[in-house]
């Protein structure tokens, strides 16, 4: 007769399960809750205790630690002095282990104190688990309550695989890896330690999506457990389903929302490529999104648009005036949704109202490499005129709002904005003062940069910068300072009536 021991937290699906085994001839141990369970329906089981000849002690700490469990599953059935050693120790062969480990995930998540959420940690679940997956030649492992369909049917057919148990085995692996990980991850926020030398992180797979960047590369979406404040946190009301290139977009979109989530004015961001071609800040929902459409009339074609505030109907029906692939927002007044699902593919997110961010990494895998930083959460640590000129009260606040846009730009990169809208941008180039002739040239036609601010996300090396922004009329300008030829900044702008701040802190965004 084989043997399965079976000690699951989770006992979805048990009772079948243990049915359908005894029907195939199964003897069944198992272990407290797990035993009374099958015993209550009829399944033929009995308790561990009576295979290892010892009571579960320390309330429930040891109970399968023991050489009759293990033995029994860690023999190898084709090696003789195997054989004969479990047979001498009178060891009974154990040919199934079906596990699922304490719910140390779901205490954490629901906030236990320390001392609880140790007790959820499993020690004898992993063990047998392990064994078992070494031994995959001869036991079958089973982790997940999915997999029990089709072990049933494996054993209707005659039998499960060598192949069959080597997948469970990986799958098995996979699972004690990521509870490792999981525990080692709060212990490591426990004794306060941000970046140990050994950092173990754990995703799942969420969705295969579409396609990757392009059409011919595969793309998945991975989610971090117990992840707090996650940026990607939405409901999709309506529209086909997001691309990677949308997910990608969408999560640029978020960080600029982000910034204004405290704002008393609403924030409208439309978002091409990861990169804000239009702000705008207003009082009401309405003039916000023209704000952020005048910006840019043409880039925002195509782009994803974002609202921190609720939509509605008349603001709706603007945004119908144009394609766009994704609005996201806040929440949508029924007739603005009605207006907006006129779209097919208009893919429309209610986003939950954003929080700051927990995470405690941004992070950059680089085949084989991990580049890892704190999140650059500091906007200035100063706010140094260093100028004759002084800034006006607009002007300083204009210049925050620039450098939150520059801040979440790809560098180089540079914002003109004036009474909370952004004017131009420049972004992504290997020169500052090709990234200020680009955001110049791109927009001359149809703006006025008389009075404007320019933020820029690094110091000027030079003070061309300054002159080129003072050819166009903009009269004050916000940067990190620490150049060793800042002087020749600051000369140009006293001499050209330009007004400018420091910062002292840098935002690079690669």
């Amino acid at each position: 007769m084989k043997r399965a021991l079976i000690s699951v937290t989770d006992k979805t699906g048990l009772v079948e399960f243990g049915k359908k085994l005894n029907e195939f001839g199964y003897e069944i141990v198992s272990t407290g809750n797990t035993f009374k369970k099958l015993h209550e329906a009829g399944v033929n089981v009995i308790q561990v205790e009576s295979v290892t000849n010892f009571p579960e002690i320390l309330d429930g700490r040891v109970k399968t630690l023991n050489p009759y469990i293990h033995g029994g599953i860690l023999y190898r059935r084709d090696l003789d002095s195997h054989v004969a050693t479990v047979k001498d120790l009178n060891i009974g062969s154990i040919d199934m282990v079906v596990v699922s480990l304490y719910d140390f995930e779901g205490a954490v998540r629901s906030g236990k104190s320390h001392e609880e959420i140790v007790e959820n940690i499993d020690i004898g679940g992993p063990s047998m688990i392990r064994s078992a997956s070494k031994n995959y030649k001869d036991v079958t492992v089973v982790v997940d309550i999915a997999d029990y369909d089709m072990v049933i049917e494996k054993l209707a057919q005659g039998g499960l695989t060598e192949e069959d148990r080597r997948q469970l085995a990986y799958k098995a692996f996979a699972t004690t890896a990521r509870y490792d990980t999981l525990i080692s991850t709060y212990f490591a926020g426990v004794v306060g330690d941000q970046y140990p030398d050994i950092l173990n992180l754990t995703f799942e797979k969420d969705t295969e999506l579409r396609y990757g960047e392009n059409g011919h590369q595969r793309g998945f979406m991975y989610s971090q457990p117990n992840a707090k404040n996650p940026i990607i946190n939405y409901v999709q009301l309506h529209g086909k389903e997001l691309s990677f290139n949308n997910i990608n977009d969408l999560a640029g979109c978020l960080e600029f929302m982000r910034e204004f989530k405290d704002s008393d004015q609403v924030c409208s961001v439309a978002i091409k490529h990861s990169n804000a071609c239009g702000i705008g800040l207003a009082d009401s929902v309405y003039d916000s999104y023209m704000k952020c459409f005048e910006a840019d009339k043409v880039s925002i074609f195509g782009g994803i648009l974002g609202i921190t505030s609720k939509v509605d109907k008349p603001t709706a029906e603007k945004i119908n005036e144009i394609f766009l692939e994704i609005v996201v927002a806040y929440d949508f007044d029924q007739d603005a949704l009605e207006v907006l699902k006129q779209k097919k593919n208009l893919r429309i997110l209610k986003l939950a109202k954003i929080e700051d961010s927990k995470q405690a990494y941004d992070m950059k895998y680089l085949d084989g490499k991990l580049l890892v930083q704190d999140k650059d959460r500091l906007l200035a640590d100063k706010n140094e005129v260093v100028t004759k000129a002084q800034p006006t009260a607009d002007q300083l606040k204009d210049m925050e709002f620039g450098m939150k846009v520059a801040k979440n730009l790809k560098s180089n990169a540079i914002a003109i904005v004036k009474d909370g809208q952004t004017l131009a941008v420049g972004c992504g180039q290997t020169s500052r003062i090709w990234a200020l002739s680009n955001a110049i040239e791109n927009n001359k036609n149809e703006k006025n940069f008389e009075g404007a601010v320019l933020a820029s996300d690094a110091f000027f090396p030079f003070d061309d910068c300054v002159r080129l922004a003072a050819e166009h009329g903009i009269k004050a300008i916000v940067q990190p300072g620490g150049s060793i030829r800042d002087e020749d900044s600051i000369k140009a702008c006293d001499e050209l009536g330009i007004s400018m701040v420091f910062t002292g802190i840098r935002h690079f965004k690669h």
